[in-house]
């Protein structure tokens, strides 16, 4: 029996055909272009009167979106209230944030000026307490005899006090006198007939174990245990067992070097900032003694203002044109830029 030899390109070809849509058949047969155009004539200049449109559709009433809000009295005064608590609420806020927020400076400097310490501490008037001091002495093995004080002045000194005369025939006669102010009064027996130390109880006549000439166990030409023309404790002239202080004839001490003070790391961290007040007696070679705090800053700022004012210089006060020991005081302001 033959065999009949099949292509198969052309049966793989049927069999795919056979599967796909023939897409002509849903296209609509293709229509003569002569009769279109016939048609497009005709319709141009013969239109087709076509009966006239009925609306078979009726409005409906709907509601008026106008006007749905209420702006009734009791809805506008309620928002108005609300509004004010809002607004108080914002600047109550406000400051009580900036009460909170600290200052925020940057470099750090320091400003000083003198203050008379009697603005800060209290003193005794100056009639009754000057300052100063003095004493004296010849070397004498006695203590210095009880007596009267010599006359006051704040003239040069010519002729020191003396309870033992040393020199009965002198040249010039001159009353002898200490260096005080003649304002002031300390009691004592002006009845005593002769010279000496009014606080001491020695009744034989004696110049003191002090030296300098004088009456005392000081020195310096004064009366007392001091050191100066003077009467009693303390040094230079005067009185009170003290310094002098700025004013009555004192001329205050003034500042010729000075050196700034550091911010302490307490202060800095903290941006703190104020001014310390510092009590000193500056000598009569302008050195600074005996500081001492007068009002406190704090945060290790008045350590650093005491270690800045120890290296200071100062022009010495002066009593009558001679330097003299004075107390004052000394703002050192810290402060932040």
């Amino acid at each position: 029996m033959a065999s009949v030899e099949v292509n198969p390109k052309v049966e793989n070809s049927s069999t795919s055909a056979s599967t796909e849509p023939e897409l002509n058949l849903l296209m609509a047969p293709a229509e003569p272009l002569w009769k279109s155009l016939s048609r497009g004539l005709d319709d141009f200049f013969f239109p087709k009167k076509l009966p006239p449109l009925k609306l078979e559709s009726k409005p409906v009433p709907v509601k008026d979106i106008w006007g749905f809000y209420n702006y009734k009295k009791d809805g506008a005064l309620g928002s108005t209230a609300a509004h004010i608590v809002l607004l108080a609420l914002i600047i109550g806020g406000t400051i009580w944030v900036r009460h909170l927020v600290p200052k925020v400076e940057a470099k750090p400097v320091a400003t000083t000026k003198l203050v008379d310490p009697g603005d800060y501490i209290p003193l005794k008037p100056a009639t009754t307490q000057a300052g100063g001091g003095g004493g004296g002495g010849d070397r004498d093995v006695l203590k210095a005899s009880q007596g009267r004080l010599p006359k006051f002045s704040m003239q040069a000194q010519i002729t020191p006090p003396a309870a033992v005369i040393r020199n009965p025939n002198p040249k010039l006669a001159v009353e002898p006198t200490v260096m005080v102010p003649p304002d002031i009064k300390i009691a004592m027996n002006n009845n005593m007939p002769n010279l000496g130390d009014p606080k001491s109880t020695a009744t034989i006549p004696s110049n003191g174990t002090g030296g300098g000439s004088g009456i005392g166990d000081g020195y310096g030409g004064g009366v007392g245990s001091g050191n100066g023309r003077g009467v009693g404790p303390g040094e230079g002239m005067g009185t009170g067992g003290g310094v002098y202080r700025p004013g009555r004839g004192v001329t205050p001490p003034r500042v010729i070097y000075q050196t700034e003070p550091e911010f302490s790391d307490e202060a800095r961290k903290a941006k703190y900032q104020g001014t310390c007040v510092l009590g000193l007696i500056v000598d009569t070679n302008g050195r600074p003694t005996a500081i001492r705090v007068i009002n406190a800053l704090g945060m290790g700022l008045d350590e650093k203002a005491i270690e800045s004012v120890k290296n200071w210089k100062f022009e010495p006060g002066q009593k009558d044109g001679h330097p003299v020991p004075v107390e004052i005081a000394v703002e050192v302001d810290f402060h932040l830029y």
